[in-house]
C-alpha cells in the first residue's frame, strides 16, 4: 500500500478534480492529468450532490481518452474536464426524488472529489450500512468482481475437468476470476507481467501455474508448457498477442469469454492472426460488458459476499491515498503496478 496525502477537509467549500489535460499517447502517464480545484456546485432541483470517498481505477476508460473515440457505450472525454471513472459515494444533499441523503453509491461519475448529478448517469446503489471494508465494493463487489462472476458463471462455465486459463490474472478481474474458476474445482493457469506477480498469484490466489508474458520462451509455448492438456476456457483481458498465443493453444471446442483488451487501449492493436483456427477448433467465443448486466448487480453482489464471508475468496487491492494520486494510478495499471484491484482514498 502506498501512502500519499488525504483529503483537506479545511475548506468544506472547494472540491478537488482531476481533469483530462492531453491525449495521451498509447499508454497514460501522470502528466496526462491535472488535479484542478473549484467551488463546490449548489445543488438544483432534480439533482443531488455526493462526497465521493473511493475512486476506482479501471483501465478499459482509456479506450475513450482518445478524441472522436466516443460510441455508443460512452462519449469520448473532453481535454480539460473531469474524468469519468466509477466512484464509491454517499449522498450528502439531493433535490432528487430517489436519492436521499446517506444514500450510498457505485456511480460512473468523474475522477472528483464530489459529484452533481441529475441521476442519469450509471447509478448502483448500495445498502446504506455495509457489511464489508467500504474498498471491497470498489473491487470483488463492484465492477471488477462482477465482471469476473458473469464472466465465469454465464460464459465460461468452468469444471473440475476443465484447464482454465486467465491473461491479467494479477489485475483487479482477472484475480478473482481465477479464484472462482478454483472454487469450480479447475486447473487454473494465470497470465502475468512478472515474475512477482507469477508468484504472487500462486502463493496468495491459489492459481496452480503462472505463464510471464514476457518470459525467454514465445508466449503460446510457455502456454503449452503450462498447459501440456490444452486450454478449455481462456479467459481474456489482455487481446492481442496473447489471444492470438491462447487460440493456439485452445482444445476442440474451448470457450473463449472476452472481458478486455489492455494491450490496444489507445493504440493500433495487434489483431490475432490465427482466428480461422475459431472454425477449425469449433471454438466458442463471447464478449461481454458487465453494465449490461446491471439488473442482477444483487444477484451477483449476493455470491461474492457470500463467498468473501466464508473466505472462499480473498480481495486484494493496490491502493493509493489522495485526490492528487489518481493519475499515477492509473498509469501504474499500465505498467503492471498493480496486485489486484486499484483504487484511490480520498
Amino acid at each position: 500500500m502506498l501512502v500519499g496525502t488525504k483529503r483537506e477537509d479545511e475548506r468544506n467549500d472547494m472540491m478537488n478534480s482531476v481533469v483530462l489535460s492531453r491525449r495521451p499517447v498509447g499508454n497514460p502517464v501522470e502528466a496526462d492529468f491535472t488535479v484542478r480545484e473549484e467551488p463546490i456546485p449548489s445543488v438544483p432541483d432534480g439533482h443531488f450532490l455526493t462526497r465521493n470517498d473511493f475512486i476506482s481505477l479501471d483501465a478499459g476508460f482509456r479506450n475513450w481518452m482518445n478524441e472522436d473515440s466516443g460510441d455508443e457505450v460512452l462519449p469520448a472525454m473532453a481535454l480539460d474536464a473531469p474524468v469519468m471513472g466509477l466512484v464509491l459515494s454517499q449522498v450528502i444533499s439531493s433535490r432528487h426524488p430517489t436519492y436521499e441523503v446517506g444514500d450510498r453509491l457505485m456511480a460512473r461519475f468523474a475522477w472528483q472529489t464530489h459529484s452533481l448529478s441529475d441521476g442519469s448517469d450509471f447509478i448502483a446503489p448500495l445498502p446504506r450500512e455495509l457489511e464489508f471494508n467500504p474498498s471491497a465494493y470498489m473491487g470483488v463487489l463492484g465492477d471488477t468482481g462482477m465482471s469476473a462472476y458473469f464472466g465465469m458463471t454465464d460464459i465460461g462455465k468452468p469444471t473440475a475437468d476443465d484447464c482454465v486459463l486467465i491473461s491479467g490474472a494479477g489485475g483487479a478481474v482477472g484475480s478473482i476470476a481465477g479464484q472462482i474458476a478454483k472454487l469450480a474445482g479447475a486447473r487454473v493457469v494465470g497470465i502475468v507481467g512478472s515474475q512477482a506477480k507469477a508468484d504472487w498469484i500462486c502463493s496468495t490466489l491459489g492459481y496452480d501455474a503462472a505463464v510471464i508474458r514476457s518470459g525467454s520462451q514465445p508466449l503460446s509455448e510457455a502456454i503449452a508448457s503450462a498447459c501440456p492438456a490444452g486450454v478449455d476456457l481462456f479467459f481474456d483481458n489482455v487481446g492481442g498477442h496473447t489471444l492470438e498465443a491462447a487460440i493456439s493453444n485452445m482444445n476442440h471446442r474451448g470457450r473463449l469469454a472476452l472481458c478486455g483488451a489492455i494491450s490496444g487501449y489507445g493504440v493500433a492493436p495487434h489483431g490475432p492472426n490465427n482466428l480461422f483456427e475459431l472454425v477449425t477448433k469449433e471454438l466458442s467465443v463471447e464478449g461481454f460488458m458487465t453494465h449490461f448486466r446491471h439488473e442482477r448487480y444483487d444477484e451477483a453482489r449476493a455470491q461474492l459476499s457470500a463467498w468473501l464471508r466464508d473466505g472462499a475468496i480473498q480481495s486484494p487491492e493496490y491502493r493509493l491515498e489522495g485526490i492528487d494520486h489518481v493519475g499515477k494510478a492509473f498509469a501504474d495499471l499500465f505498467a503492471g503496478e498493480n496486485f489486484g484491484k486499484t483504487i484511490v482514498a480520498l
